[in-house]
């Protein structure tokens, strides 16, 4: 019995993903400076967060990169999520067109979100 319950308890914390990209939510974006599409730019995930973690890419869980059209998307579980993106804009002059910014998401059991991430120059 005592084993039985064991499993039991095993495939209920499986089954209760959350927090992780590969569940049947799904989030797609674009980045945008201004009304600029911002190709190929980096996207920055960050589990369990509500609030900007930081510029320091290293804390981010995971990453992906927009495709020409600055486009992105990604399959997760339910939970907070904070996206960060850093790209290049080269119409900007300072930073060597650096543009960074972010938004913070929390998405719901098979959910299909739509979002733009505002990026901006950075200092």
């Amino acid at each position: 019995m005592k084993n039985y319950f064991l499993i039991l308890i095993s495939v209920f914390l499986l089954s209760c993903k959350k927090n992780q990209l590969g569940g049947s939510a799904e989030v797609k974006g674009i980045v945008k400076h201004h009304t600029k599409i911002i190709p190929f730019t980096k996207i920055y995930i960050k589990f369990n967060a509500k609030e900007f973690p930081g510029s320091d890419v290293s804390v981010y869980d995971e990453q992906i990169t927009t495709d020409i059209d600055g486009n992105f998307k990604f399959n997760c579980y339910k939970g907070n999520y904070y996206i960060y993106g850093v790209g290049v804009d080269n119409a900007v002059i300072v930073n060597n067109g650096k543009v960074e910014g972010g938004v913070p998401i929390n998405v719901r059991t098979d959910e299909k979100i739509s979002i733009t991430v505002p990026v901006t120059e950075g200092d």
